[in-house]
């Protein structure tokens, strides 16, 4: 639902919900939303904000992870209630109003975009006093008692969620060695069932407000759940929720040993080490099966957003993520130095090349269409530009890796698909020779061709670097 016809409705519901003597303006796309939209608009004075499913998805496809969004807004309530800095819930969508599932809320002032925030001077209060906002955010959230929470959420344990994760990856046709390994260490390590909790589930920066003084606002229920606290710990210290500021395990702004000390402090229980690398694991690995998830949504269901595509190219992130935390745990013989280095350009002669119109396509794109765009308009143009420059690479670099990759298989005596199945049973040790380097190789390659600006790019290669 798109222009006149969705402000007309939205306008009704305001008129019915909140007085017919206000007025509907500013109505705008958010920027982000590729599970969930987000509307930004006032009425009579107020700043509000519209969270609905977006259009050609409904709360029962496949694929979608989260809670029904009258339960995320039941629990924005009780949250509130109990403490917790999240935005009242102002209003509710019910299908008369033709507007979808959704619900309005009060807009929190601040900022959600973590490059606006992370390094930025004018908000360098608020970055200082983020460990502690977070902590003491968390851990009222973990103390909501469990039987004020509505009954259906749902409570999985360590092993069953690492089963559902492996299903859905599965069920996807993924083959990704080292994602293999990881769902193999991952049984093999699962910690005991904890004490069942409320646990945000998608707790991280750009789902946080954040105004000049720290945390305005938690954002996003939509993964809420039943589980263990770690794992929200572990969840803001995923890799790719550091937003360029990888040394910074915590969100991109603090140490992981000071984010677990404030928690200790703010709930009286202290982090078990073993148990936190375990959900570090466990989320940086659900964070690349979600991205498979975005790309089969696209390719299956209603929902043609360009952002879905180009999320499914994120799982090369994930690859380097988990190459870098499980390097911390192998032998120092296998942690050796690679030979590797991005193609340099070639002289292209005779007819245009694909790379070439790919390039013409970047260019027109970032120089002709953005700078007259805004709002969401805006943002998609650049994910365009973006799927563009995956394109173009993959056009000019794809032959050359594959064919790398096809001669690293042959020397270790396996092809892609045998790797595959032997890390995943066992089979074929990760220790054994030349295994190590292949997968570390290939998530190089895969990588500088989705994102070469991922910071675990950089990090990977300095730390892996023959120079």
């Amino acid at each position: 639902m798109r222009g006149e016809d969705f402000e007309k409705k939205l306008a009704a519901y305001c008129a019915e919900t909140f007085g017919a003597d206000g007025e509907l303006g500013q109505l705008r796309r958010l920027s982000g939303g590729a599970s969930m939209e987000s509307w930004g608009f006032s009425y009579g004075g107020e700043q509000l904000v519209l969270r609905r499913l977006p259009d050609g998805l409904s709360a029962d496809d496949d694929g979608l992870r989260g809670v029904p969004l009258a339960t995320q807004a039941d629990i924005i309530e009780l949250a509130r209630g109990e403490g917790v800095t999240a935005p009242q819930v102002r209003g509710r969508l019910r299908p008369e109003h033709g507007l979808g599932d959704g619900f309005i809320m009060t807009k929190a002032e601040g900022e959600t975009l973590p490059h606006k925030i992370l390094g930025n001077p004018d908000f360098a209060e608020a970055e200082d006093n983020l460990t502690g906002h977070c902590a003491r955010e968390l851990a009222a959230i973990h103390r909501i008692p469990v039987e004020s929470l509505p009954a259906s959420l749902d409570y999985f344990s360590p092993a069953e969620l690492i089963r559902l994760q492996k299903d859905k990856y599965d069920e996807i046709g993924g083959q990704i060695p080292i994602y293999e390994y990881a769902f193999r260490w991952l049984n093999e390590n699962a910690p005991g069932a904890s004490d069942r909790k409320l646990v945000h589930g998608d707790f991280r920066m750009g789902n946080l407000m954040i105004d000049h003084h720290g945390l305005s606002a938690v954002l996003d229920w939509e993964l809420i759940r039943l589980g263990d606290p770690v794992q929200d710990l572990a969840y803001l210290c995923t890799p790719s929720w550091r937003f360029g500021h990888y040394e910074k395990l915590a969100g991109g702004f603090d140490s992981a040993e000071s984010l677990l000390q404030a928690y200790a402090e703010a709930s009286g229980k202290n982090v078990d080490a073993d148990r936190f690398r375990f959900w570090l694991i466990y989320s940086t690995l659900w964070w690349g099966v979600a991205c498979m998830v975005m790309g089969q949504i696209w390719r299956s269901h209603g929902d043609r957003s360009l952002e879905r595509t180009v999320i499914g190219r994120r799982v090369s992130e994930v690859e380097i993520d988990l190459a870098l935390l499980f390097e911390d745990m192998m032998p120092g013989r296998l942690c050796t130095s690679l030979d590797w280095s991005t193609p340099g350009e070639k002289a292209v002669t005779g007819e245009t090349g694909y790379d070439e119109l790919l390039t013409a396509l970047g260019e027109w794109n970032s120089g002709t269409v953005q700078p007259d765009l805004q709002g969401h308009d805006k943002f998609q143009s650049r994910v365009a530009g973006n799927a563009l420059g995956i394109a173009r690479r993959q056009a000019a670099w794809g032959p050359g890796f594959r064919d790398a990759a096809q001669a690293r298989l042959g020397a270790i005596g396996h092809d892609h698909e045998q790797l595959c199945t032997g890390l995943a049973n066992g089979d074929i040790e990760i220790t054994a020779p030349g295994i190590w380097n292949h997968l570390r190789l290939s998530a190089l390659e895969r990588l500088s061709i989705d994102q070469p600006k991922y910071a675990g790019l950089k990090v990977a290669l300095n730390k892996w670097s023959s120079s």
